[in-house]
């Protein structure tokens, strides 16, 4: 009997030290993109070539075979050039989890292999306007020896980028739950670059249309067969983002203020960059950031414990280590979207009023942030926590939204 493989790591500086000039090179064209709202068609490509897509795929698998928080701290770093583009591959890296959490297969060697050839999958899960609370109006429907996709999505994150998109649907012959795995290079596939959020706004975001699209059989299966600790993780994608994001304030707070002239007359010295109101600020930013980045990683050891469990054979303890993974999550996530905000918004009492120009975007840091931190509302999340720390009661690990009674 062959020994299941699991992606438990590899050596981190090789690994980062593959992508810091691809990052360096995104990270050059960044606030360019932003103030043209240039989608980032060149740099998704650039991580295509240079494998992002397989980072947490086994070694003898053609990956690296990286353990979570590896993936986790490399994507910090890239949402520091740009943050935008780890919430692009949020649906990938998902559906690269999800097949590590499945049995070895040639289904998925074929997956994996269409990783390291470069495609990448985006999302379709969320809809928006007349959808009642629990309601899916998306179907998918048994046709010939495969499958029609009709219906419209929102939010579809990375998929004005994927080569397949990860729906969530219904099936129209039993009502039950499914994920229907869609190729994109069809003309029944409308994707639409319509997200119009104050931030964010360059994710390959908006709606798509599914018009009889054709879904390939094995393409569809139960949403209940979906890796366990998967609402921690696509969690973590976002606590990954605002991370970079505080890194970013950091980086771009520092050159400012080492490259400013202009002072106060009733400031603390003759250069800005010895003023210790400002260095203060500057030390405020750094801790935060810190201390954000601290916890996210942190929170990554508990997931990556629920991974390796997966084989375990033990439900009891799956069970456990999906909470665990689930309330450190939620934990940095209050963190986060406390700090990260926070952070953005102090940049501006180390600088000036030139410094709110559009040219220099320093405001899109506030506005990444709190877009980001907007998702899965952190309110319910910390008083999952409570009710966890208190009552012992579960949080909520599967959950909807849409129109209430």
């Amino acid at each position: 009997m062959s020994t299941p493989l699991l992606s438990t790591g590899t050596d981190y500086a090789a690994l980062a030290a593959r992508f810091r000039p691809v990052f360096a090179r995104i990270a050059e064209g960044a606030r360019e993109r932003e103030h043209q709202r240039t989608l980032p068609v060149a740099p998704i490509q650039w991580l295509k070539e240079a494998g992002f897509g397989t980072v947490r795929i086994p070694q003898e698998k053609g990956g690296f075979g990286a353990s979570l928080p590896q993936l986790f701290s490399l994507l910090i770093e890239l949402a520091e050039a740009d943050s935008n583009l780890p919430q692009a591959l949020r649906a990938h890296v998902a559906f690269v989890e999800d097949q590590l959490n499945q049995p070895d297969s040639p289904a998925r060697d074929r997956w994996f292999r269409r990783f390291i050839d470069g495609e990448i999958v985006g999302s379709g899960w969320t809809e928006i306007g007349n959808v009642k609370l629990g309601e899916v109006n998306t179907k998918v429907t048994p046709q010939g020896e495969g499958w029609q996709l009709d219906g419209e999505k929102f939010y579809s994150t990375g998929t004005l980028f994927a080569d397949w998109i990860d729906v969530f649907a219904e099936r129209s012959d039993t009502g039950g739950a499914v994920i229907a795995l869609v190729s994109t290079h069809q003309a029944a596939v409308e994707r639409l670059d319509d997200w119009d959020g104050f931030g964010q706004r360059l994710t390959g975001s908006g709606t798509t249309r599914f018009k009889a699209a054709q879904v390939e059989q094995d393409h569809v299966y139960d949403f209940a067969e979906r890796f366990r600790y998967q609402t921690a993780f696509y969690q973590h994608v976002l606590l990954a983002t605002l991370a970079g994001i505080a890194r970013a304030v950091l980086r771009d707070v520092k050159e400012e203020v080492q490259q400013r002239r202009r002072v106060y007359s009733h400031g603390n010295a003759g250069q800005v960059r010895n003023d210790a109101q400002v260095l203060q600020v500057v030390g405020q930013i750094s801790s935060w950031a810190f201390a954000t980045e601290a916890t996210v990683l942190q929170a990554t050891h508990s997931l990556q414990q629920a991974y390796e469990a997966h084989l375990s054979g033990d439900e009891a303890l799956k069970q456990a280590l999906n909470i665990a993974a689930e309330i450190d999550a939620a934990k940095a996530q209050a963190i986060a979207s406390d700090l990260v905000p926070r952070a953005a918004t102090e940049l501006f009492n180390a600088l000036g009023a030139s410094d709110t120009r559009l040219s220099k975007a320093l405001d899109r840091h506030w506005r990444n942030a709190r877009t980001v931190a907007s998702h899965n509302p952190v309110i319910y999340k910390i008083r999952n926590v409570g009710d966890w720390e208190v009552n012992g009661k579960e949080p909520v690990f599967v959950w909807q939204i849409g129109n209430g009674g």
